[in-house]
Parts: C-alpha cells; structure tokens; sequence
C-alpha cells in the first residue's frame, strides 16, 4: 500500500517546496496549496490518499482542516505539522483525527517515516476489510474441486502464472468458474493480503461504466455530487477482475487499453491521472477472437488482455469430477437439512448425475444438490429427488414414480404435495420466486398450489 497523491497545507513557500520536493523524489505525486479553503477546493476537484497540513496559517488553521475534512471525507489520511510542536499541540491534533503530528523543523527521514507508518495501517485495514468481505462471501481457496486432467491443467496454469503481474484472460462458458480461478490467482500472489476487486462488465450500463471502474470528480455530470474513487483505484496493489470482458463498449475499449497501458486513472470531469499498481485478470464467456474479427472488440485490446489465456473446460469434457463436485456442494447445502444425518446420493442418482450433459456446467450442479438436499424426503438422494432434466439422458424412460410421490410440487398424494411445497418455502426464508425455482414451477402455478394446499 503507498500513498500516491499527497496533497501538501503550508502558508511558507519554503516548506511547500521542500515537502513537494522530499514526496516526489520518492514516488509520491505532490499538490501545494498555501492555505485551507484552497485545500478543500482542492479535494473537491480530485482524490488524494494523504494531506500534510501545517496547524497556524492565515484565516482557517490545519485544526479546523483537519476537523472539516473528517467530515467530509472520514476515511481520508490527515498528518499535521507545526513549528510550535508541544505535547498538548500533538495531543489535540490527535484527538481531532490526525494519524500522526510532525514537529518543525524535521528530516526528511523523519516525513518518510511517518508516511511508511500511515501507509502500514492503511494496508492492514484494507486487509482487514478484504478478510471480513471473503468471510462474507465464504470463500475458501480449496474450493476449485477437479481431478481430472483437464482441471489439472487449468490448476498448474494458476500456480505458475499466480506470483506474477502478468494479465490473464480466462475463457469458458458461463459457470465454468471463472470467478473461482481468479481468485485463487489472487491468493496464490503476492498480493493475496490487498483488495481483490470484481467487476461485471455486463451488469454495468455503459454510460456507468466509465464512473465506476475510474471514478469520477464532484461536478463531472449531474449526479456528481462528490468526488467518488473507481474500483480500479480501489484494487490499487491487488487485483482487478473484469468479468464478461466481451460485453465492454467499444468506447470504454480505448480507455481500458490505456489504463493497462499507462498503470495509471483519470477520473471523469479530471484533468489529471494517478499511478495505481493493480494485477488485471479478465473473462469471458464469449469468443473474444471471433468478435475481433467482426469488429466489435478491438484487437489491440485483445492481445494485451491475452498475455496468458487459460481456458477453463466445461463441465461435459470431465465427467470424472462430477462425483466429486456433487460430494463437495452436498457437503455445503446438508446443514440446511439438520434433521437428515449423513445425506448421500444412491446410485441410481449417481449415475444420472454422472450422465447428465450440464449446459450450465459448475453451477447447474451447485443449484441441482441444493434443491435435492431441500426435497429430498430423507437422507438419501435419490434419482426422484432430482430434477426432470438431469433424470436420465433425453428420451429416457422416466422412473415410475412412487405412490406416494409428489415431484415437482405435483399432487399425487396432497399431505405430501403441501409438504414438499412448505419445505421449499421454508429453505428460502418464504422466498417464493427463489422456492418456484426448486421446485421448477412457474411463479403462477406456487401461487395457485399454495393457495389450493391452504399454505397462504
């Protein structure tokens, strides 16, 4: 973690030389202002990782800066300097919300050490945060399951390409897991202890787009109220993850080629750009090399994104790892049924587990085990408990179902058609549209079984 831009508050031209001289000469980007309110202009109009203000000049003094700033932007780095320094001086400073107070007249040494300080506990809250974000989301590193040697393959790709900068383009159909690889490039770096920050190309509109991968500054258009941070500045020292690269318009092409280029931000509406140090690993779903041919992805663009592409195989070309797979989603879904010891699949499910041709690949199989494990009627999985599509390959003969069966939410036996419908609702926390989905209804026909089963 370093602090790039610093933004330097003394009314001497003396020390706002000195100091822009002593941040420049080791890699920071440094901004002089004599006094407060041409300060706070300043950070109306840009973002800066640090301000160095002095505490006695003209009109409004470092202290109420630093107070004015605490409100506006909290999360902002603030060191205060003065040449009266006194215990009582540092103290307030300290109280206002200074991380650290410097004494004139100082060594440069002295501004570097403080700095290198700031910069330490900015990097382990921004760890921090990254660990409380992942144990969110539940991540676990071990969860790319695949013994298979195309998995294999994909897996000694990661371990040798993980410790570098280089960019990574992976390719494979939607639920290969791509997101999954990324990561694991991420955790298997260097920068593992920084942010590893996604961003979905796809979901973004186009005209967003710009804003929240560079950021913009408070006047930029008309919703810009305040200065806002991009995402690529926010995964500044870790890694950038632009998922469904393909979907990126043509316009933001040209700025995402310069930002690889450059390693460097321009927020929307600013007139200046900063250095960021971020590790970009894309995906995609499409083929990319096939839209360069047809103009609508730029091959510039291409190539630099392609310096090791990885392609991650679909779920039909390792049928080996479905077993596997299928043991490993079990295992995180089963606490939802606490009632049901020891949840196994039969043989029979097995097999058509084993058989099926997963358009959806990974993630048809995660949601297939979840809504097993949700209507499965005790804790073996069997081949009934699976949907119609994986049931066998198309055309087979369907399984006789049981008397008392009731898939799908259809009544053959109404105690236990209401049954299997209130288990669903009660796996999705009342979520109809989510409990549909499990029990593979349309939204219209729950309604109507819950309301003929009298579970309204």
């Amino acid at each position: 973690m370093t602090f790039r831009s610093v933004l330097v508050v003394d009314d001497e031209p003396s020390m706002r030389h000195l100091l822009s001289v002593i941040l420049t000469d080791h890699g920071r980007e440094a901004r002089a202002v004599a006094t407060a309110a041409d300060a706070l202009r300043e950070l109306e109009l840009r973002e800066y990782d640090l301000v160095l203000t002095d505490v006695r000049m003209p009109g409004m003094d470092g202290l109420a800066l630093l107070r004015e700033i605490q409100r506006r932007e909290p999360e902002l780095t603030v060191i205060v300097m003065s040449a009266y320094g006194s215990h009582d001086a540092a103290l307030e400073a300290m109280k206002a919300g200074a991380y650290d107070f410097l004494s004139k007249p100082f060594k440069p040494d002295e501004v570097l050490l403080v700095l290198g300080k700031a910069e330490e506990r900015e990097r382990l809250a921004r760890e921090n945060r990254r660990l409380r974000t992942e144990l969110a989301a539940e991540y676990r590193p071990e969860a790319i399951v695949g013994a298979s040697e195309a998995m294999q393959g994909v897996l000694r790709q990661v371990a040798k390409v993980a410790p570098q900068k280089t960019t990574v383009l992976l390719e494979g159909e939607s639920g290969t897991g791509k997101e999954l690889v990324a990561r694991a490039l991420h955790e298997r770096s260097p920068r593992a202890a920084l942010p590893f920050v996604a961003v979905n190309c796809g979901a973004i509109p186009g005209e967003l787009l710009e804003s929240e991968l560079f950021g913009h500054v408070r006047g930029a258009f008309t919703d810009a109220t305040r200065n806002k941070k991009g995402l690529a500045a926010e995964a500044d020292g870790g890694t950038l993850f632009l998922d469904e690269i393909g979907e990126l318009p043509l316009h933001l092409q040209v700025k995402l080629l310069r930002f690889l280029q450059e390693e460097e931000v321009r927020p929307v509406g600013d007139t200046r750009a900063r250095k960021v140090d971020v590790r970009v690993v894309a995906a995609t779903a499409r083929d990319l090399a096939r839209a360069v041919a047809e103009g609508r992805f730029r091959e510039d663009l291409y190539w630099r994104l392609n310096v090791v592409g990885v392609r991650l195989p679909p779920l039909r070309e390792r049928p080996e790892d479905v077993p596997a797979l299928a043991a490993h989603f079990l295992a995180r879904y089963a606490p939802l049924r606490p009632e049901l010891v020891g949840m196994s699949f039969s043989p029979e499910a097995e097999a058509a587990l084993r058989s099926h041709r997963w358009p959806g690949n990974v993630r048809e199989l995660e949601h297939v085990v979840e809504r097993a494990v949700v209507l499965a009627e005790g804790a073996i999985i069997g081949e009934e408990d699976l949907p119609d599509a994986v049931r066998g390959p198309p055309g087979s003969a369907r399984p006789a179902a049981r008397p008392d069966d009731t898939h799908n939410g259809k009544r053959a036996n109404p105690a236990r058609g209401g049954q299997r419908i209130r288990a669903a609702l009660e796996r999705t926390g009342g979520n109809r549209t989510r409990a549909a989905e499990l029990l593979e209804l349309s939204y219209r026909a729950l309604l109507y079984k819950i309301k003929d089963y009298g579970l309204g």
